[in-house]
């Protein structure tokens, strides 16, 4: 009887059921990208935990509760850091052929375990151990890469404030996170609040495995909305789709281009990591200010870095290369002001301006990579970018450490990362974009001309 009622050879073609099962999705009255990178967020809220930023706005209730010394966590920041660096090109490979759908439960479930090992650590080698390990995972699966990947996937003609959007993710989850766990620590301890963030992650392993996707052709889209029958994809339509020429990773890597992007990346990460790292100790300890004041310093400057929606706004008007010239120029100014912040007043003044400034330079950069390289090989292209920056900004909060320790204070650090954004001005503006490589021409050329 079922016989007659299904087609012949219904359970003869498991591939297109599966397939089917898999790449369905959820209906939505707004373009389904927008879906995705709302889910992004949330799995980077409970990453940012292990951020660097939010481990310097805490770290004070961290050692004055374990009595650990104060430089002790600034190395576990930077070994994660590192770490994330060296695992980066395999998982910016993985985000090109599998997307965020199945590397971010993956990281989750990593993160909820760290979360979990750090509550629990009753020494300071076994928060490495939870520390080191989570935000090596988390940091390219969760935070930075993988997302970014699928923001440049969903979209083209709005890729410049996709991305400005999804670089507000971490320092906006960070900020708020900073509070948060302050919060917890002074009513029920810092241990607390990471648990509850190890089980904010695993809980939203479910949510992002049913509603993620890796790219909008899956579904049935192209980038930025538009269906296979609204975007002309063959010639005539009010529409008509042009395909974006994407260059191979050892294609990018070839050019000048490239490594002038990834030192300037470099510079402007080691600047911003090792600042934001030190900025609570330097208010604490040298412009007099309360260690709630500090951290509320930090994270009103990290959470201006929602400004990047106003830098994706401008890079299409007057592109995504002169923003960053702009953003390092004023970030560097910034950083002579911060060597003469002595109260509230001036330090709420700083965290304004620097937090606008240097949170740009993520979304920047990340709109320069792609607009110069294109999409198809994005995410092996970041992760073959990303191990020096993860070095510098590893690096970051071990400089600060040890500038701190050899001449007593910041001033020398600042003076010395003001001059590193002022030169990753100049190489920015030498960084043109490069010329395609021959096979563009054939690609492009019309069959019997």
């Amino acid at each position: 009887m079922i016989a007659r009622v299904l087609p012949v050879g219904y359970f003869d073609s498991p591939g297109p059921m599966l397939q089917r099962f898999f790449n369905w999705r959820l209906r939505t009255p707004f373009y389904y990208g927008w879906l995705v990178l709302a889910i992004s967020f949330i799995a980077t809220f409970a990453a940012s935990g292990l951020t660097q930023v939010v481990l310097g706005g805490v770290q004070v209730y961290i050692t004055d509760e374990s009595g650990w010394g104060d430089g002790s966590l600034a190395f576990a920041a930077t070994l994660g850091t590192w770490l994330s660096g060296m695992i980066a090109p395999a998982i910016g490979r993985l985000a090109d052929r599998f997307g965020p759908r199945w590397l971010m439960p993956f990281g989750l479930v990593v993160a909820g375990i760290a979360f979990f090992v750090i509550a629990g650590s009753n020494s300071v080698v076994m928060f490495y151990g939870g520390y080191v390990v989570g935000r090596a995972v988390s940091n390219p699966v969760l935070v930075g890469l993988v997302p970014r990947t699928a923001a440049v996937n969903f979209f083209r003609t709005r890729r410049n404030m996709a991305l400005a959007l999804v670089s507000t993710f971490r320092p906006i989850a960070g900020a708020i996170n900073i509070q948060i766990i302050s919060l917890i620590a002074a009513h029920q301890g810092w241990r607390a609040a990471y648990r509850y963030l190890g089980v904010l992650s695993l809980v939203l392993i479910l949510p992002v495995m049913l509603f993620v996707r890796r790219r909008p052709e899956d579904i049935g889209l192209l980038p930025d909305g538009a269906s296979p029958d609204q975007a002309g994809a063959d010639v005539g339509s009010a529409r008509p789709v042009t395909p974006e020429f994407s260059w191979t990773a050892k294609e990018a890597v070839r050019t000048h281009a490239f490594w002038l992007l990834l030192s300037i990346t470099a510079l402007g990460t080691l600047a911003s990591s090792s600042v934001g790292f030190s900025l609570v100790p330097f208010l604490v300890q040298d412009a007099g200010l309360s260690t709630a004041t500090a951290a509320g310093v930090l994270s009103l400057g990290t959470f201006l870095a929602v400004a990047n929606l106003f830098w994706g706004y401008l890079a299409d008007r007057i592109t995504p290369r002169r923003c960053l010239i702009v953003m390092m120029t004023g970030a560097g100014g910034m950083m002579a002001f911060l060597l003469s912040v002595d109260s509230v007043a001036e330090a709420l003044l700083f965290a304004v301006i620097w937090g606008v400034f240097s949170g740009g330079l993520g979304s920047l950069e990340n709109m320069v990579l792609a607009g110069y390289f294109g999409r198809g090989s994005y995410g092996t292209i970041l992760g073959v970018f990303s191990p020096l920056q993860m070095i510098a900004l590893g690096a970051g909060p071990a400089l600060a450490s040890t500038v701190r320790s050899l001449a007593g204070d910041f001033y020398i650090l600042y003076f010395a990362m003001g001059m590193a954004y002022f030169l990753s001005a100049v190489l920015m503006f030498v960084a043109k974009p490069p010329p395609r490589p021959a096979r563009a021409e054939v690609e492009s050329a019309v069959p019997g001309d």
